[in-house]
């Protein structure tokens, strides 16, 4: 049948403002899906001026429903010429960043990087994403960064959600249109910012995701200090009594070790005041347990340099001559290489060569300073600005290194023998195969043999052929694909239901995934119509927008029964926009009978999602929802069917080259603990370093 969420053929201008003149939006009360009440032509609720407060239900959900932040694993996108749309951004030009988690489902997320904007993109000096997270320039783009910054906004969104439910709590489930509250405060439906469809599962915050250092630690100092507006700065005040006299330095500490996964970790002090020639301020690092009522360098698991002489200090108190002594307006950085377990100094810009050695080993290392004399006062500069050194020159010096290395590996030792064209080849060609390009992957097979004999110095040599075969599944799967990546959920489920008819039965959960991308369509169809006859109104033309009409299957799964589901072609009935919203409302309350008893907590979560959708006049300008609509979305849906089918076949979910990628990211993971070598490898440079000009 003819797909009835495709989009319209006509130029949509989704940038046109909510508020244009035109007709106004009707949406749909959620109260209208849970009551199961019929819609009809023109409900009076349709125009209700209360319709923004479809979302109380949502916030007032009883259920416990925690938020699963977005792992590091990467989403794909796959190249076919059969859905030329599917790698654009949002209908208004916005990526689906906001939502900042995978798009992946749990059978196939290894490319996600491909689709997803990398965490450097968005970093650099003193960049910051809210709540205090900042990424130094010099690790923007590192895989450990990235997932902090993925832990943090994962913390930020279940704050939201739970700030808004509190908000909410107490308030009881509409049961009628006519229940709809006309005093809903529009901020009620900013809590709903959260992509839950197709998400991997969170990973666990642990020790290996502990946070940069961002401030001196109110909790972690000795004596007569005092921190400073916004905790970077520290002075010193002067003795209490005499006990404090008699301490030969008055010690603080960052809130968080320098973690070993940066590969480098730096820092800058600023001493801003202190007399010129009676300084004995020292700066460094130590372990937690260290005391604090002696310089940095006087202890053991304590390392410093010392302003008066110039010396620094490893664990005793006797120094080793090292740089010059430093004073007031000077800028000391300090430095470690958890790689080759050094750690080097600098003043004002310039590197002072390697002070310590062998360090980073024994315990976890804080950023401290030591203060002694009357006025002496200094800021501390976590990244949060600019450094004074080149530290990003450091690294990218440091990544060239591993990447040389790397470089020379030779592939001798594969079996069978190949040459690194040959093995990427056979790679490309395997996956074309494995996902059902059997067109494409003739085709590049074809090209191959071709460039072979090209190449070949003896024109009569026979060249060894690569034959792809005919696969049956492969164009049934793939006529599957196409069906869902162009928005036609009916006969996905069709062909799916045809050809493979135990799949949705046994994936329950890949069947919830369909049922739900079919309202998105349904909604995303509605909100571009509207859209558009908006536009022509504001531009002066007369709209009739029931001559906007569009083929429609509003026939579902009723009472979730199986042998109910669409897999006929039925009867091609033109919609105009209002029937074709009064359609989407009866289609969320068969999702909403279906689904309502579901005891997953994802699944109500899930549905709470996408009903959000119809408490926004147009969905598509609503950053807190547009992820939801995002045509990225049906690749979600697709890949994870299709890893269903392939696993109801007896074959791998995933083609060799995914299996690489899965097991080069788990091994740079190993070789990232303690600042290994993989602290300076990140997929992403490499995903960055292909011509941005090839189609993925």
């Amino acid at each position: 049948m003819t797909n009835p969420f495709h989009a319209s053929a006509h130029h949509i201008d989704t940038n046109t403002p909510a508020g244009s003149s035109g007709l106004l939006p009707r949406r749909f009360p959620y109260a209208s899906i849970v009551s199961g009440a019929p819609p009809h032509h023109n409900p009076p609720y349709l125009s209700h001026p209360g319709r923004t407060s479809v979302i109380s239900h949502i916030l007032n959900n009883s259920d416990d429903i925690t938020f699963e932040p977005a792992s590091g694993y990467y989403e794909p996108i796959r190249s076919d010429d059969m859905d030329a749309d599917r790698n654009g951004t949002s209908p208004n030009g916005a990526s689906s960043r906001s939502s900042r988690g995978s798009q992946l489902p749990s059978f196939s997320r290894a490319f996600d990087m491909f689709m997803a904007n990398p965490a450097g993109e968005a970093a650099g000096s003193g960049s910051t994403l809210g709540g205090g997270f900042f990424v130094p320039s010099y690790l923007a783009g590192s895989t450990y960064v990235q997932r902090l910054e993925e832990t943090h906004l994962a913390k930020l969104r279940a704050q939201k959600e739970s700030q808004a439910t509190q908000a909410q709590s107490g308030g009881s489930l509409p049961t009628s249109a006519s229940s709809v509250s006309l005093h809903s405060k529009p901020s009620a439906h900013r809590g709903v910012n959260y992509d839950v469809i197709e998400k991997p599962p969170a990973f666990e915050e642990d020790e290996a995701f502990a946070p940069l250092p961002t401030r001196w630690n109110s909790l972690d100092k000795y004596g007569a200090l005092d921190i400073l507006s916004d905790g970077l700065e520290v002075r010193y005040i002067g003795p209490r009594g005499q006990t404090e006299r008699d301490h030969e330095a008055f010690c603080i500490r960052a809130d968080n070790p320098m973690p070993p996964q940066c590969g480098i970790y730096y820092f800058e002090v600023n001493v801003l005041s202190g007399k010129r020639d009676d300084m004995t301020i020292v700066i460094g690092f130590s372990g937690k347990s260290v005391g604090l009522a002696r310089p940095p360098g006087w202890e053991a698991d304590s390392w410093g340099y010392h302003s008066d002489d110039g010396h620094c200090y490893a664990g005793q108190t006797a120094g080793k001559p090292y740089g010059p002594s430093f004073t007031a307006s000077d800028v000391i950085g300090c430095g470690v290489n958890f790689r080759t377990g050094e750690v080097f100094f600098t003043k004002n810009g310039v590197h002072l060569g390697t002070a310590f050695r062998e360090v980073g080993k024994a315990c976890s290392l804080y950023p401290t300073v030591g203060l002694k004399k009357s006025g002496e006062h200094v800021r501390v500069n976590f990244g949060q600005t600019p450094f004074f050194f080149d530290i990003d020159g450091m690294m990218t010096q440091e990544k060239q290194r591993i990447q040389s290395e790397i470089s020379q590996t030779s592939t001798a030792s594969l079996v069978p023998a190949m040459n690194e064209t040959e093995l990427i080849q056979a790679l490309v060609l395997q996956f074309l195969q494995h996902d059902g390009y059997v067109e494409t992957a003739r085709a590049f097979a074809e090209e191959i043999n071709a460039e072979k004999k090209a190449l070949s110095l003896d024109p009569d040599a026979p060249i060894e052929g690569i034959n792809v075969k005919d696969d049956e599944h492969a164009n049934k799967r793939q006529r599957i694909r196409r069906a869902v990546l162009e928005g036609d959920i009916d006969r996905a489920l069709k062909h799916t239901n045809a050809f493979y008819p135990q799949v949705l039965k046994d994936n329950e959960q890949v069947y919830f995934r369909l049922r739900c991308r079919k309202f998105i369509e349904m909604v995303r169809t509605a909100a571009e119509m509207r859209a558009a006859s908006e536009t022509k109104k504001s531009n002066g033309h007369n709209v009739d927008i029931s001559a906007q009409a569009m083929d429609l299957d509003a026939n579902g799964t009723e009472n979730g029964a199986w042998d109910q589901m669409d897999t006929e072609d039925s009867t091609e009935v033109p919609l105009d926009i209002n029937e074709l919203e009064i359609a989407t409302l009866q289609y969320g309350q068969e999702l909403h009978a279906e689904f309502k008893d579901d005891p997953r907590r994802e699944v109500t979560k899930h549905l709470a999602d996408i009903y959000a959708l119809l408490a926004y006049a147009n969905p598509l300008k609503e950053k807190d929802v547009v992820h939801l609509l995002d045509r990225k979305g049906r690749l979600a849906v697709a890949e994870e069917l299709n890893s269903a089918i392939l696993l109801s076949l007896g074959k791998s979910s995933r083609a060799a080259l995914e299996k690489i990628y899965a097991q080069t990211s788990v091994l740079l993971d190993d070789l990232r603990e303690n600042g290994g070598p993989g602290a300076f490898v990140s997929l992403q440079d490499v995903i960055e370093e292909i011509p941005k000009s090839q189609p993925f």
